[in-house]
């Protein structure tokens, strides 16, 4: 059992990568690739973790990152595994990013100081760990004081898009987000194609597009596709030579239905993904 989307205290994550690691050999993980959002702050004590035996065990580690870019609806993500975390270039354009929410993060503080929420920029980061402050903990710091019942509240209320508390941020265009990872010798991969939102002609069209300028892999299991998308994953998979990849998107306590390897309970990665992933990077250098 693998799981290859998971998000430590470096990005939105509860848990610090080495608490990652003891929770996925816990849950009978084989590997286990750490994807935290526009960062890889946690890389080095992730993969440190994994070369340690816990109990006559190890888990394969992936250097992994989940990359935010552009699209003019819908949300995209594009996943990196095996990059080379101290590429310089992958490391400029995650600044850019990083950058780009810290401006962000402001407004959405004073536009939720405007809508009469009384939150100060510490009480918010006191829930962010070692790196990335997001929308999560926002959300996180309304609950602590009771503003709302809970993180799904926050959004559908105030914090995603459209709603009065959200603002935008910087991103990579997908291009750029693809070739960042190309160029850390990194496999590019759609992340949660249904967050797209396009029909299956329009995403027919658009991964298209993506495999013409680098991408590698789809990711088709997912704990919130249906058997639906992931057949119609598989086809474009197969259509255009892409790895079908799958993992959890394990978050912790944020979400704690969520569990490694197994998402909701139906989740099921096949082992071998690592290495057809490996022999993809491969055969791109």
């Amino acid at each position: 059992m693998i799981d290859l989307h998971v998000h430590s205290t470096f990005s939105d994550g509860s848990f610090t990568p080495g608490e990652l690691v003891a929770k996925g050999l816990d849950a009978g993980l084989t590997a286990m690739a750490l994807t935290d959002h526009d960062g890889t702050g946690g890389l080095d004590q992730f993969l440190s973790a994994c070369d340690e035996e816990i109990n006559g065990r190890k888990l394969i580690g992936v250097a992994g990152v989940e990359i935010s870019v552009d699209v003019a609806r819908g949300t995209m993500h594009i996943l990196g595994y095996f990059v080379n975390h101290k590429d310089f270039g992958l490391e400029e354009s995650l600044k850019k990013i990083r950058e780009g929410r810290k401006i962000r993060n402001g407004k959405i503080l004073q536009k939720l100081n405007d809508l009469g929420f009384a939150l100060t920029w510490d009480e918010v980061a006191s829930f962010a760990g070692e790196d990335v402050v997001g929308r999560p903990h926002f959300a996180q710091a309304m609950i602590s004081k009771g503003y709302v019942s809970s993180s799904e509240k926050a959004f559908d209320l105030y914090l995603k898009r459209g709603k009065p508390g959200y603002a935008d941020r910087f991103r990579l265009s997908p291009e750029d987000g693809i070739k960042a990872i190309r160029g850390a010798r990194g496999v590019a991969v759609l992340a949660h194609p249904s967050t797209l939102d396009l029909d299956s002609r329009a995403l027919r069209s658009y991964t298209a597009k993506l495999r013409e300028i680098g991408l590698q892999g789809i990711e088709a299991y997912y704990p919130e596709h249906s058997q639906a998308h992931v057949r119609e994953y598989t086809a474009l998979a197969a259509d255009f030579d892409l790895v079908m990849t799958g993992g959890s998107d394990f978050h912790g306590s944020a979400n704690p239905n969520m569990r490694l390897g197994v998402g909701f309970g139906s989740l099921s990665v096949p082992d071998n993904v690592v290495d057809k992933l490996l022999r993809k990077r491969e055969q791109a250098l």
